[in-house]
């Protein structure tokens, strides 16, 4: 996958229909043309070709973990033993622990990065123990979030300008 520039070619109506998913995803077709200026069928063209081409990849419920109680976030780092395919092995081991909400492969002196969730400190404990039991973890460190300053999965309005415009770029 190229990671350095956009691999579709979108425009700024495909990035407007994606910025107002990312706010609400609750919205049906009819309410979303409305807000865009657009054609319902157009929209409806736009949502299938953004789909296709993998730059929608799922459309759900944002839900506050804190309405169930996941209020504890942990971010931990994970040093493991250098086997070949290790990255694969050990990385589908971690995404399997309950709480883990998000793994990372990295390069440098930490492999994986990981950020979880859980409701106490009796399943962060458990948490911590499942991943230092997994084959191949050498050893970990984590950190334990005090207070969130940001959440959730709103990537345009985490872009600069000059992000969006290489999006546009047409190749």
């Amino acid at each position: 996958m190229n990671h350095t520039n956009a691999t579709s070619d979108l425009d700024e109506n495909d990035l407007d229909i994606i910025r107002e998913l990312e706010r609400n995803d609750d919205k049906n077709l009819e309410e979303l043309a409305a807000e865009l200026d657009l054609s319902k069928s157009t929209v409806h063209y736009r949502l299938n070709r953004l789909k296709e081409n993998g730059v929608i990849t799922d459309i759900s419920a944002d839900i506050d973990p804190r309405a169930l109680g996941m209020s504890m976030v942990i971010i931990t780092e994970v040093y493991v033993s250098h086997e070949s395919g290790y990255a694969d092995e050990i990385g589908d081991k971690l995404v399997d622990v309950a709480g883990v909400q998000e793994v990372y492969y990295t390069m440098g002196d930490v492999d994986f990065m990981i950020v979880s969730r859980v409701q106490n400190h009796e399943q962060m404990n458990e948490l911590i123990d499942e991943i230092v039991a997994i084959e191949g973890v050498n050893e970990t460190s984590s950190r334990f979030v005090m207070r969130e300053l940001s959440r959730g999965n709103r990537l345009l309005d985490t872009m600069s300008e000059e992000m969006i415009e290489r999006v546009l770029e047409t190749e």
